[in-house]
């Protein structure tokens, strides 16, 4: 074969992209995103569970079978279930024995944790609308609430540059009116008994040598009063309006924080509801404790009747003059028997 003659090897060179490398990874992935959100979400229903829930979550997870502290239906939609009359597959299982009788103490504790799960219903509303409403997510910061030995306590506080009252006055700014009417209608929702309490801090008040912090906490405890009657809140659902001047302040290291002025309203449970009937003598709806300076004397057929009422009758007084103890040009000297 001639050199003219020799074949000619041409070499094709094909280049491709990458191929497909699998997708074991996104699995991996989706997996691990899983995971976290799951994670999350426990960390988040942790922080927002009250000890009460916690405490139950443990007790579940201790005994499952014999936990009694959640709802029987898988799916509680609340309300009280109504059993259909035929038989139900429920009746086959029942045990023919007699179930032991609960002890004493869990047996009195049971109306105490329903009262709770209630309160905390109660909770939950407020917060649910304090984040929806307009009024008052501007002031969520100045709202605050916790659960103490009297029940469900929603404190109104001031800040420095919001005051809930003007200077040295029971008169309620706007604002806080529009915050006492929103929320109103949510604590009305409770049939049990409230409490007011007024705040100040321990700047003394200047100016009235016969009126000072004790007054002053008072009166706005009452025009708080006041207010939530005027929104429609149930009269006989007040128990008590009571001042506290600067007797209970809300940063003891720092008597002067605006902070320590605020209105105290205590979703009364049960217990202390007793208490105060102990304490008083009287119904709950009967404590009132600051004089209302806008209402009428309350007529004779609403006093107290004593054991004196079945005596004679004494010849009547020198006619007085009924005047506000809290009125600027009232002293107490003016006040004859």
């Amino acid at each position: 074969m001639s050199a003219s003659e020799q074949p000619i090897i041409v070499k094709r060179v094909s280049r491709r992209a990458g191929g497909h490398h699998g997708g074991s990874w996104k699995i991996a992935f989706a997996d691990f995103a899983i995971a976290m959100m799951a994670f999350f979400l426990v960390m988040w229903l942790v922080t927002v569970a009250t000890p009460e829930q916690l405490k139950m979550v443990s007790r579940y997870f201790k005994d499952p079978i014999n936990f009694d502290g959640g709802s029987p239906h898988p799916i509680d939609l609340g309300g009280s279930p109504t059993p259909a009359p035929q038989r139900t597959l429920n009746e086959l299982t029942v045990d023919s024995e007699p179930r032991p009788e609960m002890p004493a103490p869990e047996a009195e504790q049971t109306p105490d944790i329903v009262e709770l799960r209630e309160l905390d219903l109660l909770l939950q509303e407020l917060q649910n609308k304090i984040e929806t409403e307009p009024v008052l997510q501007r002031f969520r910061e100045q709202i605050l609430m916790e659960f103490t030995m009297e029940g469900l306590r929603i404190q109104i506080v001031d800040a420095e540059n919001r005051p809930m009252f003007a200077s040295g006055s029971p008169d309620l700014k706007p604002y806080f009116e529009d915050i006492l009417l929103a929320l109103s209608d949510t604590i009305a929702k409770s049939p049990k008994k409230i409490s007011i309490s007024g705040h100040t801090d321990a700047m003394p008040f200047i100016g009235r040598p016969d009126y000072g912090n004790w007054e002053l906490s008072a009166q706005r405890a009452n025009a708080a009063r006041r207010t939530l009657e005027v929104a429609g809140y149930p009269k006989d659902q007040i128990a008590r309006v009571v001042g506290y001047a600067d007797s209970a302040l809300f940063d003891a290291g720092n008597p002067l924080n605006p902070i320590n002025r605020r209105i105290d309203i205590v979703v009364m449970n049960r217990r202390a509801e007793q208490d105060l009937v102990r304490q008083t003598g009287v119904p709950p709806a009967a404590a009132v404790e600051t004089p209302d300076s806008s209402s009428a004397p309350a007529p004779e057929a609403a006093q107290p009747v004593s054991a004196a009422a079945s005596q004679p009758a004494p010849p009547p007084a020198e006619p007085r003059t009924s005047r506000n103890l809290f009125e600027a040009d009232n002293p107490l000297r003016q006040l004859r028997p």
